[in-house]
């Protein structure tokens, strides 16, 4: 399978060149044929086998007025055979062609949706973190799997459906000239309306395809919240309250699927009715003609099966439309995501970052969001290669955005971070992340077993390696001892199956097995119990070891230790010093800290 990536965009999103705007229904599709675009062999194996399929399907009207002229009126046996044999012939050859085709389109069409899937997954991850802190994930599934299936048919099977009542229609219609030009043109009046029909219906059918995207997308969020939120939703007892609240979604879906449904539906029956009305016409006006002996009675049987294969693929290609133009409202939805700019990626000239000491130095160093207000404001400090940096203040004063500007998860608006000379913005993002491990307050893992989320730190480690990583961690006494099958055990969704403390020394153990040089700490003890705590603590100390250490943390008991603390409040450090020079200020804000959390140890104590 042949796989195409997003193109790079510019190093800093801000300088990316805007998206094109891209509205229209067919540049939109125009734009999603270059999936096709890898197949074309086969896709060309699909049309030349549509193609012969059409045309043999004109042959039969022919058929069917040699038989009512020749073999009716002469009564001769030997054409009936003639007729017949070549009527078989006919049938066979149009079914082999069939086939071809559908395998054709099969192959093409799977390729084609599978290669959507994988650039829309590629591009989700290059996106950055302020993508999905603004975004759903039920949103970004519903895009992922429900928009990218509306678009299969449309892709493929739609398209050469389209261009097989093509065939039939000019082919038809050529055909009906050669029998009776008057008659063919009364045909052609008819034509403008049905255009117009089409247009008008196909407009609102598109915009009723949005709302009934987006809908679906609100029920996916939805289930996906409050699948994984299960335990909030019971502890609250507020089960009823989730279905009365899912229900409502569901009938928002439901009305705007029903509107689309009824405008889709008055599509075809309005095409067919003037479909039908003509046909009656022509009856009428060729039947008097074969009265006159102006028209023999083949030649007006003939004339109406080509009607009809007309009128037919007319009234398939007004569903058609309304396929269509849903797949448009999809593919708008989807080519947007993909439009968006990726994450901060590697400049030109990047090069590897070598394996580094640890060394990191905050230059004057601001950032913001947006463009108002600025979330860090002209830090600067220096952490030399094996210390312990502690990062402490009131929630909302920037501490773990500060620290997301080592891995670049966020780029600098001024100033700069250089990790042992290097700006991190000179250097590769792969080269710079593998030297960095991160443990959040909110541990995270994959569905799988213990071993695989274990390995995640590190793919090419031996079972060993990924032991001694638990060991250090430690988890492996409880992986052994505690869960059923050890480190093939199953941690369910998000590692449901494990308590607060067992996901946190997995992991530890993850990072341990990473072996970066440099190590961020996000409140990684802060919401586990006591015992717990100590474990994880403990471990924590031993990864910590000969690594550069950035720790935020709410509780200051845990970073009493520490080699340096910033204080930080409002994005700016108000503070900084060891913990018994913070402490000389009475003042200073890490002094109040500490008077409060040591106020509320004593009562809690009492």
């Amino acid at each position: 399978m042949r796989r195409r990536i997003a193109p790079r965009r510019a190093t800093n999103p801000d300088d990316a060149p805007p998206p094109p705007i891209t509205r229209g229904g067919v540049t939109t599709f125009a734009r999603l044929l270059r999936y096709i675009r890898p197949y074309w062999r086969w896709m060309s194996v699909a049309v030349f086998a549509l193609i012969v399929s059409s045309l043999l399907g004109l042959v039969l009207p022919l058929v069917v007025r040699n038989l009512v002229d020749f073999v009716f009126v002469r009564k001769d046996i030997s054409d009936l055979n003639l007729v017949t044999l070549v009527l078989l012939v006919v049938v066979i050859f149009q079914s082999l062609f069939t086939f071809i085709q559908q395998m054709a389109l099969a192959y093409t069409g799977e390729h084609a949706v599978a290669d959507i899937r994988i650039d829309v997954y590629t591009h989700l991850q290059e996106l950055p973190l302020s993508f999905y802190a603004e975004r759903r994930t039920g949103e970004l599934v519903s895009r992922l799997t429900n928009d990218v299936a509306l678009l299969q048919q449309s892709l493929t099977w739609n398209l050469v459906i389209l261009l097989r009542q093509v065939i039939t229609i000019v082919g038809a219609a050529a055909l009906l000239f050669w029998l009776d030009w008057r008659l063919t043109l009364l045909i052609l009046l008819v034509v403008p309306i049905i255009t117009m029909t089409m247009v008008y219906l196909g407009g609102r059918i598109r915009k009723a395809s949005v709302g009934v995207q987006d809908a679906l997308a609100e029920v996916a969020n939805a289930a996906e919240e409050t699948t994984r939120g299960v335990r909030i939703v019971k502890s609250f007892a507020r089960e009823s309250y989730e279905v009365e609240r899912f229900t409502g979604l569901v009938m928002r879906l439901y009305e705007a699927a029903m509107f689309r449904a009824r405008t889709n539906a008055l599509l075809a029956p309005i095409i067919g009715l003037i479909a039908s009305a003509t046909i009656t016409g022509i009856l009428y006006y060729g039947g008097t003609q074969v009265i006159l002996g102006r028209l023999t009675p083949g030649d007006l049987i003939a004339y109406l099966i080509y009607t009809v294969l007309i009128a037919s693929p007319i009234a398939v290609m007004a569903d058609l439309y309304g396929q269509f133009q849903a797949a448009i409202g999809a593919s708008q939805r989807m080519l947007d995501l993909l439009e968006m700019p990726p994450e901060l990626t590697d400049a030109p000239d990047a090069r590897p970052l070598p394996p580094v000491h640890g060394d990191v130095v905050f230059n004057n160093v601001s950032f913001r969001y947006s463009a108002s207000i600025d979330v860090i404001s002209n830090v600067s400090f220096a952490a030399t290669a094996g210390q312990l940096i502690a990062l402490v203040g009131p929630s909302g004063a920037g501490k773990s955005t500060l620290v997301n500007l080592v891995p670049r998860f966020y780029d600098v608006v001024e100033g700069c971070v250089t990790i042992d000379g290097h700006d991190v913005r000179d250097v590769t993002l792969r080269s710079l992340r593998e030297q960095i491990g991160i443990v959040p307050q909110e541990t995270l893992l994959f569905s799988g077993s213990v071993y695989d989320n274990i390995r995640y730190g590190r793919l090419e480690a031996t079972r060993e390696e990924i032991e001694a990583a638990a060991m250090a961690a430690n988890a492996h006494g409880f992986i052994i001892s505690d869960l059923s099958d050890g480190y093939d055990t199953a941690v369910g969704e998000h590692g449901v199956k494990l308590s607060g403390g067992q996901r946190q020394r997995i992991a530890i153990a993850r990072a341990i097995l990473k072996d970066p040089r440099i190590l961020i700490l996000d409140e990684a003890t802060s919401s586990l119990d006591s015992a717990s705590e100590s474990l994880v603590q403990e471990a924590l100390e031993r990864l910590m070891v000969g690594r550069t250490s950035f720790v935020i943390a709410h509780r200051l008991s845990t970073v009493m230790n520490a080699d340096w603390i910033l204080v930080m409040n409002r994005g700016e450090i108000v503070e900084q010093g060891t913990h018994a020079a913070l402490l000389l200020n009475p003042d200073g804000l890490y002094a109040q800290l500490h008077r409060m959390q040591f106020a509320e140890n004593r009562a809690a104590a009492v």
